[in-house]
């Protein structure tokens, strides 16, 4: 799916539409010393099976993409729910 790089659409801050240039989320690092990184890493370890089981085969085929929108009035950025998709493009639109 193609997907303009500049949208106008509503800022919660301006309170007003505005011009926002869109790209695509990507998640953080995770970070290991997080509790709950560490209970997981501890639940893993030793001996016996697996804390939940191994799945067998993907349910899903696509991951969903969302969409990272700032405003380029205030700078204020907002995340638009994501769609599940095989193809993202982002490309310029003229008029």
């Amino acid at each position: 799916m193609k997907v303009p790089k500049r949208i106008r659409t509503y800022c919660p801050r301006c309170r007003k539409h505005t011009i926002h240039t869109v790209t695509i989320y990507k998640h953080g690092k995770r970070r290991a010393l997080a509790q709950g990184e560490r209970r997981y890493r501890a639940k893993q370890k030793g001996y016996g099976s697996k804390r939940k089981p191994e799945q067998k085969r993907f349910a899903k085929v696509t991951k969903k993409v969302v969409l990272k929108l700032k405003c380029t009035e205030c700078g204020y950025i907002q995340h638009r729910e994501g769609i599940r998709l095989k193809k993202v493009e982002l490309v310029e639109v003229t008029r």
